[in-house]
């Protein structure tokens, strides 16, 4: 799998629907070109277009996916669409249409921030979506790699499934990274905080686990030959 170049954007913080939750797009760079991904499960070009997050509340832990038998805090996700359609509708329509890359998070109790820029600007941004419906455009610029921060990137489990909100299509190559990143004990609550259409707090907006079934899930190490650039 090759990761190209990822220049600055702007990003505008949306708040949507349950299931959807936080989402911002993803703009063109300055050259008018999208971050993508190719290679590996994936036989085509895949276009970045959107990130959101899935998180749970006080009493339950958020991320829709299981490492080890074990669930995170809450769950970042990055799509991408295969770049053959024109539309998210037709994406979701078929087997190949998206590709979507998952981070995980854990609470670490401590009082200070981990350096890590991007994600600590959406964090931070947290604070102006209280309401349904709200926006925000963070005043800093930020890249896709800056969500990633130093995480190990050629460490991640893939297999063909489904999306997690509605309408659930079979359209996604998932792409479910091994290492889990710090989350500090006092950003996780701004999700929480959250509000929904009717005012009440927007929590627990995770999938419920789905079963295995026939799926193959391959695991990618990172001793393995893989290409990153910034």
């Amino acid at each position: 799998m090759h990761f190209p170049a990822i220049g600055d954007f702007y990003q505008r913080l949306l708040f949507l629907l349950p299931f959807s939750a936080i989402e911002f797009s993803v703009p063109t760079t300055v050259l008018g070109e999208r971050p993508f991904l190719t290679g590996g499960l994936l036989r085509d070009f895949y276009e970045a277009r959107a990130v959101h997050f899935h998180w749970g509340s006080s009493q339950r832990k958020g991320s829709e996916h299981l490492l080890n038998g074990r669930r995170y805090d809450l769950e970042m996700h990055i799509v991408h669409r295969n770049t053959r359609y024109q539309s998210d509708e037709e994406a979701r329509n078929q087997t190949d249409g998206l590709a979507v890359l998952a981070v995980l998070f854990k609470v670490v109790r401590t009082s200070y921030l981990f350096y890590q820029p991007g994600l600590n600007e959406i964090f931070g941004s947290l604070l102006h979506l209280g309401d349904f419906n709200s926006s925000y455009t963070p005043p800093a610029f930020l890249t896709l790699g800056s969500l990633l921060g130093n995480l190990d990137r050629g460490n991640f489990y893939a297999y063909m499934g489904s999306l997690t909100t509605p309408p659930c299509s079979p359209a996604v190559v998932w792409h479910v990274f091994a290492e889990v990143l710090p989350i500090s004990h006092l950003e996780l609550p701004k999700f929480w905080q959250l509000r929904d259409r009717r005012g009440r707090p927007l929590l627990n907006t995770f999938r419920p686990l789905q079963s295995v079934e026939a799926r193959q899930v391959f695991h990618r190490r990172a001793s393995e030959a893989y290409v990153w650039s910034k």
